[in-house]
């Protein structure tokens, strides 16, 4: 009964949307045996196609088989997740004099912005070019003053576009119309090189290129340290399997890395799956990234196929958690003067080991 009723709550959300004008679709952005499908619904990345050593396509995101999967999704499966990504303590925050409280979704804190946060949406679609030498896609939203409780009009965007050999970029941007306004925005793709209906992502190798991390307190919000990672399970500052520390852990990886190097576009992380051989580098301008091994997973995805936990790798470049709450990480607000850019650069290749 639960089931049925759901998916009419579906249907007639979709149908709110259609009436009001929104059009929610699938778009492929396409270069030769390596295509990405997005859907405007959380300005979404719903597939990610791709050979093995073996010249097999497989599809090494996970996700769901229908829009209306995603619109009762809870687990932000390759949303733009924003307007401030990942956690802020006790749902608020003060700016300016201002004390601003949002809805709290996760506990007592607020994360990925709010129950209606950007992967919850409709977005435009802008621009759309499927193929040729530059095959992409814009999408824009438009986000209003008090929305999720966040102050000030705000105007982002994100493009996918694919690049030579087997390159994702994503640029994530965002101007604050009228005031200053906190903004973190993040890609959530849940990644498994092996396939999305591979299995764990345990015996993954994997480099992090960032020396320290930010701990948390039992609510998994930032202490305001920066601690190094040196002697602990988080260190992967060399390549090393990722579930080779795991009975150090409670419960696998839901860290932020503060990123070492000083470049403009940095070296984030290499994740690399010997069974497939293919390997995925990623670059960022952002100042940290989020390593989540999709702990607590339990859904049905693609095919049918039940996605446990450790089922996939998140890697969520972003600005600090709750750094809204502490001066001393660097600063996400965004003014009309000063807008938001964010980038990412997926590198995909092939090792035959």
């Amino acid at each position: 009964m639960s089931f049925k009723i759901n998916l009419l709550i579906c249907f007639f959300i979709l149908h709110l949307w259609a009436a009001a004008g929104h059009k929610i679709g699938i778009y492929e952005i396409k270069k030769g045996d390596f295509s990405v499908k997005v859907t405007n619904y959380g300005a979404r990345i719903i597939s990610v196609l791709l050979p093995d050593k073996n010249g097999k396509i497989g599809d090494v995101v996970l996700g769901y088989d229908t829009i209306g999967e995603y619109v009762n999704d809870t687990s932000s499966f390759g949303a733009i997740v924003g307007r401030v990504a990942n956690r802020i303590g006790g749902a608020r925050f003060t700016l300016n004099g201002t004390l601003y409280k949002l809805i709290a979704n996760d506990g007592e804190n607020t994360i990925h912005g709010g129950p209606k946060g950007f992967g919850h949406v409709v977005w435009k679609v802008s621009k759309y070019k499927k193929d040729g030498p530059h095959p992409r896609i814009t999408l824009t939203y438009h986000s209003t003053d008090g929305e999720q409780g966040f102050p000030g009009v705000l105007l982002a965007s994100v493009t996918y576009a694919l690049e030579d050999p087997y390159k994702l970029s994503v640029v994530m941007k965002a101007k604050a119309l009228n005031k200053a306004t906190p903004v973190n925005l993040a890609q959530h793709a849940y990644w498994n090189l092996g396939g999305h209906n591979s299995g764990d992502i345990l015996s993954n190798d994997i480099q992090i290129f960032a020396s320290h991390i930010t701990p948390l307190d039992q609510h998994f919000i930032p202490t305001g340290k920066i601690a190094p990672v040196k002697n602990t399970p988080y260190d992967f500052l060399k390549p090393r399997k990722v579930g080779s520390q795991f009975k150090k852990l409670q419960n696998g990886y839901d860290i932020n890395y503060p990123l070492d190097s000083t470049e403009k576009l940095k070296p984030t992380a290499i994740v690399r799956d010997k069974k497939s051989g293919r390997v995925m580098s990623l670059q960022t301008t952002a100042p940290a990234v989020q390593l989540y091994t999709a702990n607590t997973l339990v859904k049905k995805g693609k095919g049918g196929f039940v996605y446990q936990p450790y089922s996939a790798i998140c890697l969520e470049t972003q600005g600090f958690p709750d750094a809204v709450n502490h001066p001393n990480f660097p600063s996400t607000i965004v003014t009309p003067e000063n807008p938001y850019f964010h980038k990412m650069l997926f590198t995909f290749s092939i090792k035959k080991y």
